[in-house]
Parts: C-alpha cells; sequence; structure tokens
C-alpha cells in the first residue's frame, strides 16, 4: 500500500513540476521575450538541483523524509501560484527558481524513501513502479498546461499546476503512519561527499547514470519533431518499465543495464544509417527500452552502493552529476554538430554509450 501512495506522491508532484516546464517557455514568448531569456528561465530550474542536490539528499538521510517531502511540494506550489498571482516577467524568473527549489528536495528524499521500502528483494519492483509513474507524469504534465494554456489562459494554467504540486503536501498531512519520518539512517564517519567517490561501484554507477542521460538529452534534441518516432520511444520506455522487475529478477540488474547500454549504442550507430520513417521508429523503439529501463536500474544501484545512513547523499551526488550532464553534453555535441553535421553526434554518442555498457561489465563481474 505504501509504495503506491509514495508514486502517487511523485507522479503528482511530476505532474507539476514537467507541466511547469511549458508553462513557463509558453508564458515567457507571450509576453514577446527572446530566445536568450527563454533560456535564462529554463536556467533557473537547474540552479537549486545543481548546488544543493547532495545536501538535499544529506537532509532525508539525517532528518528523515516526510518533512523535505512537505515543504518540497509546498515550496513548488508557491512558484506556481505566482504567475497566476502576479503576472510578469519578475515571478515569472522566481517561479522556476522556487520550483527546482522545491522538487529537489522533494526528488531526492521520494527516492530514499521507495529505496527504503520493503525488503531488498521488493527494491527492483518498487523502483520499476516508481519509474512506471514517472512515465504517467511526462505524458500528463505537459499535455495537461498546453490544455490548460488554451482553454482558460496562463494564469488559470498556473494555477491549475499549483494545486496539484501541493496535494502531495496534504497527502503527507493526512497519512503520516504510512509516511516514515526517517528512512535507515546510521552514523557514518565520513564527512565530505567526495568520501562517496571512493566506493568504485558507486562511482561506476554514477557515471553509468550520466553517459543514460547524455543519451536521453541528445535524443530529445535531435529527434523531438517526429510524432511516429517519439511514440515508440514513450510506448518501448512504458513497457520496459512495466518488465523491468522481472527481467532484473533473471539477469540481474547490472545485467540490464549492461544490455540496455550496449542496445542504445548500436541504435545510435545506425540512426545515421537510417532513413525510411519506419526503421527510424524501430531504432527509437529500441532506444526507448535501453534508456527507459537504464534511468531507474541507476537510481536503484545507486541506492544499493550508497554506505549505510547515507543513501540519500549518495542519491543527490548522482542527480548533481545528471545536472552537470545535462548542461554540459548539449553544449559538446552541439557544438561538433554545428561544425560537422548530425551524423559525428549520433556515432560520438553511440562510442560513449559503449563505453558505458563495457564499464557496467565491470559491475556485473564485480556480482559475479
Amino acid at each position: 500500500m505504501t509504495v503506491y501512495l509514495v508514486v502517487l506522491l511523485s507522479v503528482l508532484n511530476s505532474i507539476g513540476q514537467r507541466g511547469s516546464k511549458v508553462a513557463v517557455s509558453l508564458y515567457a514568448l507571450e509576453l514577446g521575450v527572446g530566445p536568450f531569456t527563454v533560456g535564462l528561465l529554463a536556467a533557473m530550474f537547474a540552479a537549486f538541483p545543481l548546488l544543493l542536490a547532495v545536501h538535499a539528499g544529506r537532509i532525508s538521510d539525517r532528518a528523515g523524509v516526510r518533512t523535505p517531502i512537505l515543504l518540497g511540494s509546498a515550496t513548488m506550489a508557491c512558484g506556481l501560484a505566482l504567475p497566476a498571482l502576479a503576472g510578469g516577467l519578475p515571478a515569472l524568473f522566481v517561479c522556476p527558481a522556487l520550483i527546482g527549489l522545491g522538487h529537489i528536495f522533494f526528488h531526492v528524499s521520494i527516492h530514499n524513501l521507495v529505496g527504503s521500502l520493503g525488503s531488498a528483494e521488493e527494491r527492483t519492483r518498487n523502483f520499476s513502479t516508481f519509474a512506471l509513474g514517472s512515465s504517467i507524469a511526462a505524458f500528463i504534465g505537459p499535455s495537461l498546461a498546453g490544455f490548460g494554456i488554451e482553454v482558460s489562459g496562463y494564469r488559470v494554467a498556473f494555477a491549475l499546476l499549483a494545486v496539484i504540486a501541493l496535494v502531495p503536501a496534504l497527502i503527507v498531512l493526512a497519512h503520516k503512519a504510512l509516511i516514515p519520518a526517517h528512512v535507515r539512517y546510521e552514523e557514518d564517519t565520513a564527512k565530505s561527499a567526495l568520501d562517496l567517490l571512493a566506493n568504485a561501484a558507486l562511482r561506476r554507477t554514477l557515471i553509468m547514470s550520466g553517459v543514460t542521460l547524455t543519451g536521453v538529452e541528445l535524443f530529445a534534441f535531435y529527434l523531438p519533431i517526429y510524432g511516429m518516432i517519439l511514440s515508440s520511444y514513450a510506448l518501448a520506455g512504458f513497457i520496459v518499465r512495466a518488465l523491468m522487475h522481472r527481467v532484473a529478477k533473471r539477469f540481474t540488474e547490472a545485467g540490464v543495464l549492461t544490455g540496455s547500454l550496449f542496445l542504445a549504442a548500436i541504435a545510435y550507430v545506425a540512426v545515421p544509417a537510417l532513413t525510411d520513417g519506419a526503421l527510424l521508429a524501430l531504432a527509437a523503439f529500441a532506444l526507448g527500452l535501453a534508456l527507459g529501463s537504464a534511468q531507474p536500474l541507476t537510481i536503484l544501484l545507486t541506492y544499493n552502493h550508497a554506505p549505510k545512513g547515507r543513501s540519500g547523499e549518495a542519491l543527490g551526488m548522482r542527480i548533481m552529476a545528471n545536472k552537470v550532464t545535462q548542461i554540459a553534453m548539449p553544449v559538446i555535441f552541439g557544438g561538433m554538430g554545428a561544425a560537422l553535421g548530425a551524423v559525428p553526434v549520433f556515432l560520438s554518442t553511440g562510442v560513449f554509450l559503449l563505453a558505458g555498457g563495457v564499464l557496467s561489465l565491470r559491475e556485473l563481474r564485480h556480482q559475479g
């Protein structure tokens, strides 16, 4: 029962967060700002997560998960309410900053909570269910924001998203017994988050998480206009997350992650040679299978490899590494694409994913 309630909290929070990105961008364009300002607004979503992810994880380890989930939801709701109440560009700049601040405390704590529920054998199933909820939110959030803006305007759309973002806080207040205040905290002598990088298995997982996110980001950047391709990718991601715990039970989590990275590498290398729409959709489906499973698996493995009492901190470090990847890789590969064209970008990404697969093999051998 608890895991489904936790997934519901995450889905509602993610609907608010994902919908806000659409609403903020469209409202900024409605106000007549240029591309540079839109880019600054997008960066505001990532500012606090980049700076505070590890700190948020440390708080969830030591102070518990209930309060960060509660306050994170409330902070996001306040951020979303600002454009509804005040309107204008100043409110629009504060909005994504508050959303990012609230979301990072909620996000790390909810991951930490999912990992703590049930036995180790149930953990993969729990994260698989959690990932399914993320897929649902990824569809509902942007669609709801766009539909709300079209029907009722920007202020109503922001108000609706604010209410949805606040609901998790109300659920936590109403069901305190179902959301534990603390997870498995034990005193640890390590003083710096950098000490976590001395853990070889955790270090490999953080690298593989960044590699996976690179594949996700560049797919969204280079293939955003083909409806059938995006549909194939999304469908595959949903299917693989529904089946992930069964496949992982047979081949282990590290085994599935290794296969996923190799499959993604093959798909990326193949894309430049494909001109037929059906074949591109097939490649996108393969990428959806690979990257759709790799993302939740890196969360799971990060939790599993974290030292006792520092799972939230490790999960926060994973998010920080992902944010660095989100900023750096589009710039690097975007510059490469501008200079050399798209083909080298796909090939380089394929090689990058292949290297991640080889690194994942070390994890698999270590388990064996």
